[in-house]
């Protein structure tokens, strides 16, 4: 029987927020921590009354594990709930831009770490706080455009090209957030001391980047954007067309990978002479090996690759993994306390790890098999973490006004 997850026990209020905060918060509660987010008020949140269907999920839809309430923090009564809610938990993420907790009154170093010294306040902004941009509004995009990162994507003689929101949002952003939250659990562990994290996509997203930011003084990475050997200039480190229209991927980049792909591909003698690693030859071999995979079906191809060190691997589309039942896994996997798993087992018996904990596990519950978010709307759930985690109960401790919660007048709280 598997230990539980982690974090279990780590109490965490997230601010709601899109994108990296509630990144960094399913991180944390797939891992076994208790996450409830803070919405706003809604009319029909937190209603008893039958006749009142429950409000509509928010657009988050990274709430798996998580709870909710809906809370005015623009009123003293909410505020007041919030301060003891905080007296009392681990971990507050904040997704506001610089200076808006301070606005609240909910300043982390004059009020929240005094109510709380044990508190990490994790801080998520896409600009860096100090600097031309840190008052301007913006989105992942502009946050790579900044770092510098942006300028290096892309094809050769096309304009910088963005990949989604993937590598400021969530590489850059919740995932570095998450990686700070945890350095600060582990230095409260040693001082008993609380502190404030603060992560930013623009650091985050260079701090990646190092890796091809210091090859950029060496030939692998020395030429204009799309002309290197990394980033799509070199034939065999590039996706191909095949001839049903789908695409392989190739990353024949030594020796050896390399003479596996051209056996593959069935090239011999006089069409393989030439240095590959000479700029000048890729021009050529980016046409034969055009050619050559259009030539078959990805699925020919597959037949071909498979079990070679070809490097050779086909592009796979989310809806064909979808459809054909490929297993979402957690994050990373810890054999003895593993997170929840995010989609159902693929074996019979008793869970691998790498798949993560399922039935039976405290907490747990595969939310839309990773492939279906199911949401949450304001106010769901999360009643039942305040009673959890502080014995609180409405009427007693809380009441329902406008359509979030308020602490009551002469409550314990």
């Amino acid at each position: 029987m598997a230990s539980p997850p982690p974090l279990t026990g780590i109490r965490v209020v997230e601010l709601a927020g899109l994108a990296p905060g509630p990144f960094a918060g399913l991180l944390l509660a797939d891992y076994g921590a208790s996450v409830l987010r803070i919405d706003r008020p809604h009319p029909q949140a937190h209603s008893t009354s039958p006749s009142t269907e429950t409000p509509p999920p928010t657009s988050d839809n990274l709430t798996r594990h998580k709870s909710s309430i809906a809370l005015s923090l623009k009123f003293p009564s909410g505020l007041t709930l919030l301060k003891s809610l905080i007296s009392t938990t681990d971990i507050l993420i904040d997704p506001f831009r610089p200076g808006v907790l301070e606005k609240l009154g909910l300043s982390p170093q004059e009020v929240l770490l005094k109510l709380n010294p044990r508190l990490i306040v994790a801080r998520m902004t896409g600009f860096r706080r100090d600097g031309k941009y840190k008052d301007m509004a913006g989105h992942d995009i502009n946050y790579l455009a900044v770092s510098g990162v942006l300028s290096m994507l892309g094809r050769e003689g096309d304009r910088p090209h963005a990949p989604g929101n993937i590598l400021g949002d969530f590489a850059g952003g919740g995932a570095v957030l998450f990686a700070g939250i945890l350095m600060a659990l582990l230095e409260r562990h040693r001082s008993g001391k609380g502190q404030v994290v603060e992560a930013n996509m623009v650091d985050g997203v260079a701090y990646l980047a190092t890796f091809p930011r210091l090859a950029m003084k060496t030939p692998a990475w020395d030429g204009p954007r799309g002309e290197n050997q990394l980033d799509g200039g070199a034939p065999y480190y590039d996706t191909y067309e095949t001839g049903d229209g789908k695409f392989v991927s190739v990353g024949a980049l030594e020796p050896q990978f390399w003479a596996e792909l051209l056996r593959g591909l069935g090239f011999t003698g006089r069409e393989v002479e030439g240095d590959r690693l000479h700029k000048g030859a890729w021009a050529r071999w980016r046409e034969l090996f055009e050619g050559r995979f259009r030539s078959r079906t990805r699925r020919e191809w597959e037949e071909v690759f498979d079990g070679t060190d070809a490097c050779v691997a086909p592009v796979l589309e989310q809806g064909e993994l979808e459809r054909g039942g490929f297993g979402q896994r957690p994050y990373v996997t810890l054999r003895d306390t593993a997170g929840f798993a995010v989609s159902g087992s693929k074996s019979s018996g008793q869970r691998q790890a790498a798949e993560g904990q399922g039935e039976g596990v405290e907490g747990e519950g595969v939310e839309g098999e990773g492939w279906k978010a199911t949401g949450l709307s304001p106010g769901v759930g999360g009643e039942e973490t305040l009673k959890k985690w502080m014995g609180w109960r409405r009427g007693v401790d809380y009441e329902v006004e406008e359509g979030g919660l308020v602490a009551r007048e002469k409550s314990r709280l």
